[in-house]
């Protein structure tokens, strides 16, 4: 009887290098390590990606969505993945979990055929992690592909007349307590509230604002023959998807910068809003990153008016003054805490305060954001804002206007803000203030409620969900 040779071992094959994933996983585990956000991450990679000749546009956007969907998902993918481990998530290691994550959004998320998405991923984390980790990979991701999205839903999620929040938790991709406070402040049944969470995870067209006396719109849809105009500031337009705002002169140089509308119209408001006598002083005390200090700046040139901008950080004091460089008017940055101000009192015509907040209404653009902020962080936020906002009404003089602007619907940091600092003013040296209706300011605009405040929404009005406020200085 004869035998067989023994077999010669296999060669050992070098892991493969996709140059989509490999980036694709170096955001996640900046945004996870650093707790970067991904809008600020992702652009200088693809860049250098590009350059080195790595990827196309075609590769480039794929590793847009694999990032973008991954962490808009974040909460149902380890819900689904969850199911297909066996211990806890916690007790993996987060470089693993970014490429179970990769792998999930590409098998649920995206058209990728499941052998693929499978394949593709198992040879990520091969060059990442090792072989070992990626048999474990392997292993996890097929119990994924059992089901697609759908049925892992119907899987996971309870009833909706049994529990409607974590329903619409799981199925939408949103913390259950973001849940609660959307539906809070947006109010309605069902239909809307996942109308306004399907929004939230769309992910939105790049929108320029055309910087008064320094660029039009004229200009920059001739730029762009696929941009659109905005559909309610006379500033704005809306990049074709995948445009680049670098490659315009005009953003290259200032003249115009990447600003949501909803930011705009904020903006546009309290500019139009009437103030009776003098108007040549405007504030903005909250003015980094320099967005709407860059539009009021222009506004307030083109009425012989002067822009003072104020941020208490540094490095955000230096881009707004980078956005203000070539304003035709007369404007300064200064770095002062509103709070504490270097201004005498009633000094101000226009004054607008855009305060830290939760960014729950910036959703679209910060997807992770979600799953970093609790419920907690309200309360840290709450005495900033109140102090903003009063010291925003003690530097405007009478007959001035104050603006108090949030990127966040949550009623704990918009109308009872409002509510709170204004039945706070009794005292003989505080200042007295009254309501002033914003809705009028934002000419045609729909759906913007009983007012006097304004709440714009994603899935009504295609902006961020900004909050605005406008109060006019008495005696």
């Amino acid at each position: 009887m004869s035998s067989r040779p023994p077999r010669a071992p296999r060669p050992h094959r070098r892991p493969h290098r996709d140059p989509v994933r490999v980036l694709a996983f170096d955001a996640l585990r900046a945004v996870d390590e650093r707790r970067a956000y991904a809008n600020l991450v992702l652009p200088p990679l693809l860049t250098k990606a590009r350059r080195a000749g790595e990827l196309d546009t075609r590769d480039a956007a794929l590793a847009t969505e694999l990032v973008y969907g991954t962490l808009r998902r974040q909460g149902t993918y380890d819900a689904v993945l969850a199911a297909c481990v066996d211990r806890p998530l916690r007790e993996v290691d987060p470089p693993v979990l970014d490429v179970l994550s990769l792998g999930a959004h590409q098998l649920l998320g995206t058209r990728i055929p499941v052998h693929a998405a499978v394949s593709a991923s198992v040879e990520l984390a091969r060059y990442v992690l090792g072989d070992g980790r990626a048999k474990f990979v392997n292993a996890v991701l097929r119990r994924v592909a059992a089901h697609d999205l759908d049925g892992w839903l119907d899987r996971l999620c309870p009833p909706y007349d049994e529990d409607p929040e974590r329903h619409l938790a799981l199925r939408h991709a949103h913390p259950r307590w973001i849940v609660s406070a959307l539906w809070d402040a947006l109010g309605g049944g069902r239909e809307e509230i996942e109308s306004l969470l399907a929004a939230d995870n769309e992910r939105p067209r790049v929108t320029l604002a055309a910087r008064p006396g320094r660029a039009t719109r004229e200009e920059l849809l001739a730029a762009q023959p696929q941009a659109e105009p905005g559909r309610w500031s006379p500033y704005a337009v809306r990049l074709a998807e995948g445009g680049e705002p670098g490659a315009l002169d005009a953003v290259r140089e200032g003249r115009a910068g990447v600003q949501d509308e909803g930011s705009q119209l904020v903006a546009l408001a309290l500019a139009g809003a009437p103030v009776t006598g003098r108007d040549t002083r405007w504030l903005d005390g909250c003015a980094g990153p320099g967005g709407k200090a860059a539009l009021l700046a222009g506004l307030a040139a083109e009425r012989g008016a002067a822009l003072l901008a104020a941020e208490r950080q540094p490095h955000r004091a230096r881009l707004v003054a980078r956005a203000l460089a070539g304003n035709p008017g007369p404007c300064q940055v200064i770095v002062a805490d509103g709070r504490r101000p270097a201004w005498r009192p009633g000094a101000f015509d226009r004054v607008l305060v855009d305060v830290p907040c939760t960014g729950l209404g910036a959703l679209r653009r910060r997807p992770e954001a979600r799953w970093r902020r609790g419920p907690e962080d309200l309360d840290g936020l709450a005495s900033l804002q109140r102090g903003l906002l009063r010291s925003a009404l003690e530097a405007a003089r009478p007959g001035g206007v104050v603006g108090y602007a949030t990127c966040s619907p949550h009623l704990a940091e918009t109308r009872v803000v409002v509510g709170d600092v204004l039945k706070g003013l009794r005292g003989p040296g505080d200042p007295r203030a009254e309501w002033i209706d914003a809705r009028p300011l934002l000419p045609g605009v729909p759906g913007l409620g009983e007012g006097p405040d304004v709440q714009l929404w994603p899935h009504r009005h295609g902006t961020d969900a900004m909050y605005l406020a406008l109060l006019r200085r008495t005696a």
